[in-house]
């Protein structure tokens, strides 16, 4: 039993994967700060803090699906940047597919929760 969303393997994965990012966007040229490094450490933040404000909605249904379709989308943006680091040979291909995969994993765990969302969800309190 999950009660809190740290607790969520997928927000675990996404973790890991921000972490990663943060660690080895560092070491990308200074001409990158301000664009590439800037918005892939964006895109792999904003997929935790989508599932942590999921988590906080699961009284509304629609509200937590819509907030992890939001967090699947970021996901989904980050692998989009560790393709072009890849191409621009900031990361190397392992690691590159290394990270690639992982957003695969968190992805495949949010579609999951998206199309069993009832399991997840919280009961409102109907005693008056």
């Amino acid at each position: 039993m999950v009660s809190n969303y740290w607790e969520l393997d997928v927000y675990k994965l996404a973790r890991e994967g921000r972490q990663r990012i943060f660690k080895l966007s560092r070491y990308f040229p200074k001409e990158e700060m301000y664009s590439l490094a800037d918005q892939i450490r964006r895109s792999s933040r904003s997929v935790c803090a989508q599932i942590t404000e999921a988590w906080g909605r699961r009284l509304y249904r629609a509200d937590f699906i819509n907030k992890l379709n939001m967090a699947e989308g970021e996901a989904r943006e980050t692998q989009s940047w560790l393709e072009t680091t890849v191409e621009c040979e900031y990361l190397t291909k392992e690691v590159g597919g290394e990270l690639f995969q992982l957003y695969n994993n968190v992805i495949g765990k949010l579609v999951t929760m998206e199309n069993n969302p009832d399991g997840w969800l919280l009961q409102p309190n109907r005693s008056k």
